[in-house]
């Protein structure tokens, strides 16, 4: 049996461990023995990996853990786990892996990166300083790889696409359970938005609120329900109270029913500035959600405008609204058909089967090589 350890930066209910719990349990079906290990102290998926039977363990860091403190646990764990691949996600724990492998011996060592914007420069320049460190390394969006590539984080060879792949055996129409929540949320019969997402500056919720609080004031009815936490939920209530649209808003917090949720909407909205491969995006999809969005990062692979969706820029609350207005005004059966159109396309390219079978490929590839790392010649770094 193969085994394989994921190591992220951090472990709760958010998009890229998501995505690991997915890639995990898949592969588990495939015959691999998986092992994940949280940087820091998880708080999200605990209970869902111990009904899935993967263990999941923490190097405890924190400010006052040192670095070495960490590498030598990581050295531990591996040591005791033998692995044949790590696959690292997000950059903190791309980076960590990376030196780490200096003191710890790792067969093959995969980095994942789940955004086009992982931070400045400095953490650019350290991909690229300890990209010889590592065997693969991977994006989520075809746009992301493309700005990795410009800005000299990875060079063009060694970084590949490799989509998120949802479940869609999780979204399912539901007539009783769609109508049970809508009760539970109090909002009857009104076309309900939803939005998924850290409270977070990427996230930019200020530009959501004010393209409803313009939807609304053009005539618009309905609810607006947020789900999930961060440091700006402060500053989005009192937003919500300025506009005047507090009663049109539901803030949910955590929810682990999402699904639930997405079968109870009308549409679902994303105000974004930046993103990777939103994995909710493709859980709308699959919801058979018509969907209005930002035009940045991989969200134009998952929405094709006029399609099963509209894309807006981002930063323009105008844009927003008029997309919003437009999908409200849409009859029933053609909101049914865009968002039969966005199951289709997430059915042909993000199936997480698909994604766990592309994944196993790569692992056993690179296993069979299990060639030395090498340092990347002169000119490699460039697009051409």
């Amino acid at each position: 049996m193969s085994k394989i350890v994921f190591l992220t930066t951090g472990f709760d209910y958010a998009g890229a461990e998501a995505q690991v719990v997915e890639l995990a349990a898949g592969l588990k079906r495939k015959g691999w023995e998986p092992l994940i290990v949280s940087m820091i102290q998880p708080t999200g998926f605990i209970e869902e990996l111990r009904e899935l039977g993967i263990e999941l363990l923490c190097l405890n860091m924190n400010k006052g853990l040192s670095g070495i403190m960490a590498i030598w646990r990581l050295r531990q764990i591996l040591r005791r786990f033998r692995p044949d691949v790590v696959h690292s996600h997000l950059v903190h724990a791309n980076l960590f892996a990376r030196i780490a492998r200096l003191f710890v011996r790792m067969p093959v060592l995969i980095s994942t990166a789940h955004n086009i914007n992982e931070g400045g420069r400095l953490r650019m320049l350290l991909y690229r300083l300890t990209d010889p460190l590592c065997d693969y390394m991977t994006n989520v969006s075809q746009d992301a790889v493309d700005r990795y590539v410009r800005i000299k984080a990875s060079p063009k060879s060694k970084i590949k696409y490799i989509p998120n792949g949802i479940n869609l055996g999780r979204f399912r129409s539901n007539d009783s359970e769609r109508n049970d929540i809508r009760r539970e949320l109090g909002i009857g019969d009104s076309f309900m938005w939803l939005a998924v997402g850290r409270l977070v500056e990427a996230k930019d919720y200020p530009t959501m609120l004010q393209a409803w609080s313009e939807s609304i004031a053009a005539g618009g009815e309905g609810h607006l329900v947020i789900v999930g936490i961060g440091p700006m939920q402060e500053e989005i209530e009192g937003l919500a109270r300025k506009l005047g649209i507090e009663n049109r808003i539901r803030l949910l917090g955590i929810r682990k029913d999402i699904p639930r949720l997405m079968n109870a909407a009308d549409a679902y909205l994303m105000s974004s500035r930046w993103e990777g491969m939103p994995i909710v995006l493709l859980e709308a999809a699959a919801s058979e959600l018509p969907i209005v969005a930002t035009d940045v990062g991989g969200n134009a692979e998952v929405v094709v405008h006029g399609q099963s969706g509209r894309l807006v820029p981002p930063e323009n609350p105008g844009a927003l609204s008029a997309a919003m207005t437009d999908t409200m005004g849409l009859t029933v059966e053609e909101r049914r058909r865009m968002g039969d159109q966005g199951r289709r396309a997430v059915l042909a390219k993000f199936n997480i089967d698909s994604i766990v079978i592309r994944w196993d490929g790569i692992y056993r590839e690179l296993l069979a090589s299990r060639a030395p790392v090498k340092l990347v010649e002169k000119g490699d770094w460039s697009e051409t």
